[in-house]
């Protein structure tokens, strides 16, 4: 009745258009509201976050819903934010919903905020924001119980 031997059956059956899964995810990982992320997360394809995290964010697109919450920094190409976050933004493209609370600065090349969007912090523009700025080399300290050399007399 059917054209395939029983041989053709135990063979494994290919793909001819296998999906494809070069650096981006086709569809968005969720971060349901129920659930509560302690350490980094970091994804290259877009993230629906409607739970919290404690700790840095990398991905490549973010949607956070009203329930969700970061408490660290947040670095992906584009933020969308209807939740909280404390900690710095790093994006090319930030926008602030009106339900969005950000403590914290934004780093972005486009920003666009809501009416009713609060932020306690700084917005600048940056041509490149996801890269972490160096820090200022501090002045090696000397501690209180080294004397100073003095310098020899001529």
């Amino acid at each position: 009745m059917f054209s395939k031997s029983r041989d053709d059956m135990k063979k494994p059956m290919s793909n001819p258009n296998p999906s494809p899964r070069s650096g981006v995810a086709p569809t968005p990982s969720i971060v349901g509201a129920d659930v509560h992320i302690e350490g980094n997360v970091k994804t290259v394809g877009e993230l629906q976050l409607d739970g919290s995290i404690t700790g840095d964010l990398a991905c490549g697109s973010l949607v956070m819903g009203e329930s969700g919450a970061v408490d660290g920094t947040i670095a992906a190409e584009s933020v969308t934010v209807r939740g909280s976050v404390k900690g710095e933004i790093r994006a090319k493209s930030v926008r602030l919903e009106k339900s969005a609370v950000v403590e914290g600065d934004v780093y972005h090349e486009s920003l666009s905020v809501e009416a009713g969007a609060k932020l306690t912090g700084r917005f600048a523009h940056t041509s490149g924001p996801k890269a972490v700025p160096a820090a200022p080399a501090k002045p090696a300290e000397t501690p209180s119980f080294v004397e100073a050399k003095k310098p020899a007399a001529v």
